[in-house]
């Protein structure tokens, strides 16, 4: 049996006897160092590479310095207050990728081995998601305590960036890529849109409010790269509108305090009001062309082989998708026939993209 493996792996092509192996970058480089470099070139600081790592900066800059002089040429140069790849880092960084997507599908395979025992599920989540994710994960991690998880919670822009990156088994996004990537796409639960402001705002209880007079209140607006913010931009470019912006915010939770404190009101998504529910500090506004009826879409790149543990999960996420659209009719009773009237894309499709 030896000797056939023998003579089965020197047909390979593709493998590289003993002999042949880089036997000093083995002694002189790690796994470890690598993940630092690239999370570096990535994401193009060093100190948010730490932060990504949980390390602190002197230890990433202790890795890189060793990995620079087991290559024999610097890796980066600085270019005003960030760093990027020189010819030798980008060279290296190819090779990190086709590394780590090695390392990975052979994670994959011996966990498919060991079943649902073990294995590891890397989901990220664009910020809205926070609302509901982490509930799913605690679920499913009942059920099989030997699975490892980890969540990464960040805007759309980032996500897809992570997409490109293959860092992540899963994605969970209010808006499935366009035409950045070409994914498999998997519809699971509604993710209504609704105008938000203060219960002491003098449009609260007004029925059909025109968008014109919307515009003339002071607007708290997401991020550039959120998808809540790219969705509320084209329903008053469609008619013909600019919100009057006083503020932009990189996540939720301040919008919704600022929105409390009466800085100006602001679209989000209904599932950020589910522990305070619809009669708390923050009232929706009966506003023409809202809510925008979104869905939640379970997202992964076209052709990617999923582990077990990421065939499982994503089969648990769907069957979640009723509690979730449940959940979001009992805050909102009037959202049942509203999602009724404009079903959404089915429950899977391959496309470039969903709008």
């Amino acid at each position: 049996a030896l000797t056939a493996m023998k003579k089965t792996l020197t047909r390979d092509q593709g493998y590289s006897p003993p002999s042949a192996m880089p036997d000093y970058l083995i002694r002189h480089a790690t796994l470890r160092q690598l993940q630092v470099f690239e999370a570096i070139v990535r994401i193009g600081s060093f100190t948010r590479a730490a932060e990504e790592l949980f390390l602190t900066q002197p230890t990433v800059s202790m890795q890189i310095k060793k990995l620079s002089e087991a290559m024999g040429l610097p890796l980066f140069e600085h270019v005003g207050r960030g760093v990027q790849p020189t010819e030798a880092g980008r060279e290296l960084y190819d090779a990190c990728r086709r590394i780590f997507e090695t390392v990975a599908n052979l994670e994959m395979k011996l966990a498919d081995l060991k079943g649902m025992r073990r294995g590891r599920l890397r989901l990220g989540v664009i910020t809205t998601a926070e609302y509901f994710a982490p509930e799913i994960l605690g679920e499913f991690s009942q059920l099989y305590p030997g699975v490892e998880v980890s969540l990464k919670v960040t805007n759309r822009d980032s996500i897809i960036e992570r997409m490109h990156a293959n860092e992540d088994d899963l994605y969970i996004m209010g808006q499935a890529p366009a035409d950045e990537v070409d994914v498999e796409v998997f519809s699971f639960a509604p993710n209504p849109l609704v105008m938000m402001a203060p219960r002491n705002h003098p449009l609260v209880d007004k029925k059909n409010i025109p968008l014109e007079r919307i515009a003339e209140e002071p607007f708290i607006l997401r991020e550039t790269g959120s998808g809540i913010r790219d969705a509320t931009l084209r329903v008053f470019e469609a008619a013909g509108l600019r919100p009057a912006v006083r503020l932009e915010l990189g996540s939720n939770e301040p919008i919704k305090h600022a929105v409390v404190g009466g800085l100006g009101i602001s679209v989000l998504s209904l599932h950020t009001l589910t522990l305070e529910g619809v009669e708390g500090p923050v009232a929706i506004l009966d506003v023409k062309g809202f809510p925008i009826l979104r869905h939640w879409y379970l997202v992964y790149p076209k052709g990617k082989e999923l582990s077990l543990v990421a065939r499982t999960f994503l089969d648990f996420a769907v069957q979640h998708g009723p509690r979730l659209r449940a959940r979001m009719e009992s805050m909102w009773p009037g959202l049942r026939q509203m999602v009724e009237a404009s079903e959404g894309p089915p429950r899977r499709s391959r496309k470039k993209g969903a709008r």
